[in-house]
């Protein structure tokens, strides 16, 4: 192994810089695990870049397309510069906002895109945007940009040969691209215009885009709110529904009530019922009892009554 994989710094410069140390120190371990000491260093040696720094990476590596054709509207603007043309000036001033305004709008989209990445609010829009601006000025600037390798921002506000911003560049085993060697004056200006026409093409491109995702969103949104609709009504259905069934429960509870204080009543009559019952079969059965003895001894007296007669008529 010669060093980072162009994958491996692709992937950690596409990262958001708060996972970046932690994918970086997983790359130290398996290069050590895997036997390749030169690239564990070469790997730890690697830089976190700043939020904003992170951003042009993103671009670079996503969408190098598009910061090629910023550095062909730079090489035009330098063109016109040395040329001290006005109009052309003015025209390809007019093209840098619409290019810059465009990047800065994918950037954006790219970020969203990105998992973990910060909220929409806290992007650092302005550095990008800075720093793309000091990629039209310097060529140093611009190579280092498309490396896809920041550590930090650069800014310039104007245009022509410029000191050097001191850019930090992690190279990751990796010599940079060659700067573009210089193109004939008609070529750059024909690649001016292609440049500047993309630049359109792309921004009516990301406006149809926005148009086509409102107009999903918008249906999406008329979806969710019938839908929420539905869900309310079903609601209020079933909150009647639940109310009603309160009700009846409570009534049948207090039919229960009733019936089970009717039950205990009667329970109490059926009990006294019974105790008179049983007085009653005590009472009888002392009658009856009583009723055969006298019978016995009425019966007894009457024998008794029969024996003297018969003795009386004996006697005589």
């Amino acid at each position: 192994m010669s060093g980072p994989s162009r994958e491996l710094v692709h992937r950690l410069y596409t990262t958001p810089p708060d996972r970046f140390v932690a994918i970086r120190d997983e790359a130290v371990a398996e290069a050590r695990r895997t036997g390749d000491p030169k690239t564990a260093r070469e790997i730890a040696r690697l830089r976190r870049p700043t939020v904003a720094a992170w951003l042009v990476n993103l671009l670079a590596i996503r969408r190098p397309e598009l910061v090629a054709d910023l550095a062909q509207l730079a090489e035009a603007l330098r063109t016109a510069q040395r040329e001290l043309r006005g109009p052309r000036l003015r025209e390809l001033a007019t093209q840098r906002r619409a290019v810059l305004g465009a990047l800065v709008a994918e950037v954006r989209e790219l970020a969203a895109a990105s998992e973990g990445a910060p909220s929409a609010g806290k992007l650092p829009l302005a550095e990008v945007e800075a720093t793309l601006n000091a990629a039209l000025a310097d060529t140093d600037v611009a190579e280092q940009l498309r490396s896809g390798r920041l550590l930090k921002a650069a800014t310039y506000a104007g245009f022509g040969e410029v000191p050097r911003p001191q850019l930090r560049l992690v190279t990751g085993g990796e010599e940079p691209e060659p700067a573009p060697r210089p193109e004939p004056a008609g070529k750059q200006r024909r690649d001016a215009d292609r440049t500047a026409l993309r630049a359109e093409q792309a921004e009516r491109a990301a406006r149809a885009e926005r148009t086509r995702r409102r107009r999903a969103l918008e249906k999406e949104l008329a979806r969710a709110r019938t839908d929420q609709e539905r869900a309310e009504a079903e609601l209020a259905g079933a909150t009647t529904a639940e109310r009603d069934g309160i009700a009846a429960l409570d009534a049948v509870e207090a039919e229960l009530a009733e019936l089970e204080r009717r039950r205990a009543v009667a329970e109490q009559d059926l009990s006294r019922a019974r105790l008179a019952r049983r007085g009653a079969e005590r009472t009888v059965t002392a009658a009856r009892r009583r009723a055969g003895e006298v019978e016995a001894a009425v019966e007894a007296l009457d024998a008794e009554e029969g024996d003297a007669e018969s003795d009386a008529g004996a006697a005589h």
